[in-house]
């Protein structure tokens, strides 16, 4: 079954084009990875600084596998640097009956 991953993050003050910057570098080896059907980052218009992650893996062990990735562990390694928060959704689609 595919799942559905929602990532919303908030940069540190002052940190808002740092955190931008290393998203955007995710984008291209995400989008690469096997299993990937959707990995689309929003900034927002209203609050600078927040940025959501709308991802749609085709398993849980895709998504668990690019939880491991070089890039995303990489990342990983600075968000506290660069992020003052971090939620993750993770969840499945519901089809109407």
């Amino acid at each position: 079954m595919p799942l559905t991953v929602i990532a919303t993050l908030r940069a540190r003050k002052g940190l808002e084009q740092s955190l931008f910057d290393a998203l955007k570098a995710l984008l291209p080896p995400t989008r690469a990875e096997a299993g990937c059907v959707i990995y689309d980052m929003h900034r927002s218009i209203e609050e600078p600084g927040t940025f959501k992650f709308f991802e749609i893996w085709e398993s849980r062990t895709h998504w668990d596998a690019h939880m491991q990735t070089a890039h995303l562990t990489a990342f990983a390694a600075r968000q506290a640097e660069l992020a003052e928060s971090w939620e993750l959704f993770v969840g499945e689609k519901v089809e109407a009956p």
